[in-house]
């Protein structure tokens, strides 16, 4: 049974319902039925996982009379993109409080990406070197917010609350539809596991259906993130009224985490070849590359299952990494 969405407040950011593409190619090249839920392009601000989070999240807000939105991230994250492309959608003030926590550097990663299109959606960016100063600055620029007599709401990383999780619920109601239209109702589906909104949302609304959710992490080493979303999904459901759904149908694994969040791997590179060159799909290295690295990497789940990857979006983050992909492709920069 579908959870009732229809008394929060929700504003339309995103085209939906998304694509559901058949990848017959990718599906070749490892042996079993693939198909990839297109969240990366689902229209504003070049698209993404965040904007269904941002739905519920801004809908809040603009209830609430909200007039500047405040929210972090690393320094090139596809969440303070979106938020930014929607608040000026909206006419809102969307402030980036972004921390340089990501071990990279040069002007690629700190110039491009990401972090130009924040500029050039109009958001007020500030970049940290730390989270205790991304704190710290974050308390000055509420009051300040206040006392110039501006509702702020303060999104968490990623958006990544039981209010932002709802958007997840609603996508699994829709692809769980788009897969019935092709008669699919087994599936293994793949999401990558950052700061948990977005799997956590798809616990929820995928209760009582027949899917397996492989989760890999990309932010923490596995046993964390499974607390984390473990209580994000606790947190979701009482917000719905619902009981708590089971987590035996989930696996989260950290096999793709290689050294830490945004740092990519060699698999990575190969999973974006793959993918670019048998789909014509961008991913990115943070996020949807690391999980199409665990997906290559086989070995989770029934081998007959078809493979359903949630492509969150991410690409203009991939031009942060120019150096790093020119040599894995062995282009010259």
């Amino acid at each position: 049974m579908v959870p009732d969405l229809s008394h929060f407040p929700r504003l339309p950011l995103g085209l939906w319902p998304t694509p559901l593409e058949e990848a017959p190619r990718l599906g070749e090249a490892l042996g079993r039925r693939v198909l990839v839920k297109r969240d990366d392009i689902n229209g504003l601000g070049g698209g993404g996982n965040k904007l269904r989070k941002l739905e519920f999240l801004l809908g809040q807000a603009r209830e609430d009379g909200v007039a500047t939105v405040i929210t972090f991230g690393a320094l090139q994250t596809n969440h303070g993109r979106q938020t930014a492309a929607a608040a000026a959608k909206l006419g809102m003030r969307c402030i980036l409080v972004l921390t340089a926590s990501v071990p990279r550097n040069g002007v690629a990663y700190r110039e491009s990406g990401n972090v130009v299109l924040d500029h050039l959606f109009g958001a007020e960016v500030h970049v940290c070197e730390s989270a205790g100063e991304a704190g710290e600055l974050t308390d000055s620029l509420v009051a300040a917010e206040t006392a110039a007599g501006r509702e702020t709401m303060v999104i968490p990383m990623g958006g990544s609350a039981g209010l932002g999780a709802l958007g997840y619920v609603a996508a699994a109601a829709e692809l769980d539809a788009q897969l019935g239209e092709l008669g699919i109702t087994r599936a293994r589906v793949v999401a990558p596991l950052g700061s948990a909104g977005t799997a956590a949302g798809l616990v929820v609304g995928a209760a009582g259906l027949d899917w397996l959710l492989d989760l890999p992490s990309v932010f923490r080493p596995a046993d964390q993130a499974r607390q984390r979303l473990m209580e994000l999904v606790a947190e979701t459901a009482e917000l719905l009224g619902v009981d708590s759904p089971s987590m035996e149908r989930v696996m989260v694994s950290d096999r793709a985490l290689g050294e830490g969040y945004g740092v990519p791997t060699p698999q990575v590179w190969e999973a974006l070849a793959l993918f670019a060159r048998t789909e014509g799909i961008i991913l990115d290295p943070v996020y949807t590359g690391k999980a199409a690295a665990h997906l290559l990497a086989g070995g989770d789940g029934d081998s007959e299952l078809p493979v359903v990857f949630i492509h969150t979006g991410g690409s203009p983050g991939l031009f942060a990494y120019q150096p790093e992909l020119a040599a894995a492709l062995g282009v010259d920069s």
